[in-house]
């Protein structure tokens, strides 16, 4: 998910889809854990993709 889709999100859609992200990660590392995934890189993504909806998220809650 790109940036500019990030902030055309409203911030309840920003934190329903950071929920679903962190919940993803979670299952991604559990299916990680007990064999190796295919595309260990989806791991990073999923990192990446929270920090980026964190970021933005806070940037909104500030500007108010």
């Amino acid at each position: 998910m790109k940036n500019s889709e990030i902030r055309s999100l409203s911030e309840s859609e920003i934190a329903e889809r950071l929920a679903a992200e962190q919940e993803n990660l979670t299952k991604l590392r559990f299916a990680h854990a007990i064999s190796p995934i295919e595309n260990p890189n989806k791991i990073k993504e999923s990192r990446r993709a929270i920090a980026r909806l964190k970021t933005i998220l806070k940037a909104k809650q500030l500007a108010k």
